[in-house]
C-alpha cells in the first residue's frame, strides 16, 4: 500500500481536487436501528440460553468478521492504492463510515454468544477433552479482538475526523489506511487460525 504515500507527495495537505470531499456523516445514523435490532436479538438469545440463536450468532458473527477483514486486507486494499486522490477520497468517506459500526458489532456477536455457548455446553470446565485448543482460540480471538477495537477502530475514527477538516493531511491519512487495512488482514490471517482450531476440535 505504499502508493498511498501519493496522497501528499510534495505538500502538507491534499491537492486542491480532494480538498473539498464529499459530505458524509462519520457514523452512519441510518444503521444504528439495524445495529440495535441485531444486538437486541443477542441480549434475547442469552438471556433465554437460545442454542440455536447463540449458534447461529456465533457462526454469522465469526464468519462475517473473517470475511471482512480477509476482503479489506487483500482486495479492497490493493484496489485503493491504484485509485486516483479524489477517488480514494470518495471511497474513504463512504466506506470507512459503515466499518465504524460493523466491526464492533461483529466482535460482539462473535465472543458474546461464543463464550454463552461454551459455558452453556460445559466447554469451560478444565476437564473438557479439548480444553487446551479452546484456551488457544480464546487467545487468538481475544487478540484478535483488542486489535480490532484498539487499533481498526481509532484508526478509522481517525481516518473520518481528517477528512472532515478543509484541509486533509494526506500523509496522515495515508499512514492511518495503511494501518487499518494491513490490521485487518492480519486479523483475517488469525481468523484463518481460529477456524484450524475450531474445526479440529470438532472432528477430533
Amino acid at each position: 500500500m505504499s502508493e498511498f504515500a501519493e496522497l501528499a507527495p510534495t505538500a502538507p495537505t491534499m491537492p486542491r481536487a480532494a480538498q473539498a470531499p464529499p459530505s458524509f456523516s462519520i457514523v452512519p445514523v441510518q444503521a444504528i436501528p439495524i445495529v440495535a435490532v441485531v444486538l437486541g436479538g443477542l441480549v434475547a438469545a442469552i438471556a433465554g440460553n437460545w442454542l440455536w440463536a447463540l449458534d447461529f450468532y456465533h457462526v454469522v458473527g465469526g464468519g462475517l468478521w473473517t470475511g471482512v477483514d480477509l476482503f479489506v486486507g487483500f482486495v479492497v486494499g490493493p484496489i485503493i492504492g491504484r485509485m486516483s486522490i479524489p477517488a480514494r477520497v470518495e471511497f474513504s468517506t463512504r466506506f470507512m463510515p459503515k466499518m465504524l459500526l460493523l466491526m464492533p458489532t461483529l466482535v460482539t456477536m462473535t465472543l458474546a454468544s461464543g463464550w454463552q455457548l461454551a459455558r452453556h455446553l460445559g466447554n469451560l470446565q478444565a476437564g473438557y477433552p479439548h480444553h487446551p485448543w479452546l484456551v488457544a482460540s480464546y487467545i487468538v480471538v481475544g487478540v484478535m479482538a483488542l486489535v480490532a477495537i484498539a487499533i481498526l477502530e481509532p484508526a478509522n475514527l481517525a481516518v473520518l475526523f481528517e477528512l472532515k477538516k478543509p484541509q486533509p493531511d494526506g500523509e496522515l491519512i495515508a499512514r492511518l489506511m495503511r494501518r487499518f487495512i494491513y490490521t485487518a488482514g492480519i486479523t483475517g490471517v488469525a481468523q484463518i487460525a481460529t477456524l484450524v482450531i475450531m474445526t479440529r476440535v470438532a472432528v477430533a
